[in-house]
């Protein structure tokens, strides 16, 4: 019992030691930015982790498969979410077409895709129509994607999304935002791994904070 009870005690003290180391490694400021005024998350519990992105940004293609297992290796209480971005108006019709198949349910089908068409291969798929030719090749109906890219939802859900990602101040992609609080990015961090491990870090800091 008596051994139980140091294990506990060390395990207990390892834990605040690498909690101080993190604390030490990534600061406020230089390794990310608390945003001046949070912006609103997709969930009341857990802790949100957003990825703005862009498909036909290059820097979010490599990052791509790191974000993935970092999600498939995440704690339960992380709620993973995508955010397109429209930081120009060529970018506008990329991020319709995301809420237009998610909408659909059918964005599991082309999200790879989309991303292999347009950083991977540069592909000009910048109009509805092209983009609705584009899924219907990778087995998505594409006159019912066309009417739910040119509806009034998937508009709403786009220009509130901008809403979000201006007001987080987000000026490139990737860029992270844990829980609405915090933004991180890999000119802040030094890397697409370590825009990772300051989202640990980020994540753990929130999670203990609901806790208390």
């Amino acid at each position: 019992m008596i051994g139980i009870v140091r294990n506990a005690a060390l395990s207990i003290l390892a834990m605040s030691f690498m909690v101080q180391a993190s604390a030490a490694t990534w600061e406020e400021g230089k390794h990310y930015q608390r945003l001046d005024n949070p912006v609103r998350t997709a969930s009341d519990s857990g802790v949100e982790v957003a990825e703005v992105f862009w498909y036909g940004c290059p820097h979010c293609y490599t990052f791509k498969p790191l974000i993935e297992s970092w999600v498939e290796n995440s704690p339960e209480y992380v709620n993973y979410v995508n955010i397109p971005a429209a930081l120009g108006s060529s970018w506008e019709p990329h991020a319709k077409a995301f809420y237009a198949l998610q909408t659909m349910g059918e964005l599991d089908k082309v999200h790879d895709a989309l991303f292999e068409a347009l950083a991977g291969e540069r592909r000009p798929l910048n109009s509805g129509e092209a983009l609705a030719d584009f899924v219907a090749n990778h087995g998505v109906d594409g006159e019912e994607f066309l009417k739910n890219y040119n509806s009034f939802g998937v508009n709403a859900k786009m220009q509130q999304a901008q809403a979000k990602i201006r007001g987080a101040r987000v000026t490139g992609t990737p860029t992270m935002l844990v829980n609405g609080k915090y933004r991180v990015t890999a000119s802040m961090a030094g890397g697409h791994e370590a825009v990772l491990e300051v989202v640990d870090y980020l994540v753990e800091k929130e999670h203990a904070d609901q806790d208390n």
